[in-house]
């Protein structure tokens, strides 16, 4: 009687356990969790892309008309006079801190900090991989000095303007080099053909 009803006891575990396996087999899959927005969606993104696109157009038109009235190694000059001021309007105008950033800086305040060289490192590598030079950008919100910080950088390719200062040093005029020598010994921005990443604008402000 005993074994009569212990094998009951299992046949009737065993039948509830396949209808239960035959139920969760056809309801449907729960659905995923949504995805958290990328900082690419964020508006403030938008908003950062839009303030570094607008000063590069400018400095280029001024040394446009620099190389046309002088030559390149008068848009030297120009090119270090203006640059930071066109980045401090930009800064004023927008609430943003912007300015220019390189690997291979002319400038000595253009060398890049931590996450600057995170990204432009990581810019060569998209563009190595076959991205467009010009759609390179990053964002993230991260931590400076305990405060959290919008942070954006874009890439910025050489046009081919640029390449009269900053191409081939054989490829460089004799004046241009001179001028170099003298308002930048330690240079290293040269050797760029058109399209390479020169650096990147970078902007950063507290988050609001």
């Amino acid at each position: 009687m005993q074994k009569f009803i212990v094998a009951a006891l299992l046949a009737q575990g065993l039948g509830m356990a396949q209808a239960q396996a035959q139920a969760q087999a056809q309801a449907p899959a729960p659905a995923p969790a949504p995805a958290p927005a990328s900082q690419a969606e964020a508006p403030w993104v938008a908003d950062a892309r839009k303030v570094s696109m607008s000063v590069p157009p400018k400095l280029l038109a001024v040394l446009q008309e620099e190389i046309a009235r002088g030559g390149p190694e008068g848009a030297i000059l120009v090119c270090r006079d203006q640059a930071p001021q066109l980045a401090r309007a930009a800064s004023l105008e927008s609430g943003w801190t912007v300015r220019r950033v390189s690997l291979r800086n002319r400038n000595p305040k253009a060398v890049p900090d931590a996450w600057e060289r995170a990204g432009l490192e990581d810019f060569d590598r998209r563009a190595a991989a076959g991205e467009p030079p010009g759609t390179l950008e990053v964002a993230a919100v991260v931590v400076v000095d305990g405060k959290p910080t919008q942070r954006y950088l874009r890439a910025l390719p050489t046009a081919a303007l640029c390449t009269q200062c900053h191409g081939p040093a054989d490829k460089l005029s004799p004046a241009v080099v001179a001028q170099l020598k003298a308002l930048y010994p330690d240079d290293r921005a040269t050797g760029y053909q058109v399209g390479d990443i020169r650096g990147a604008m970078t902007l950063s402000r507290a988050v609001p």
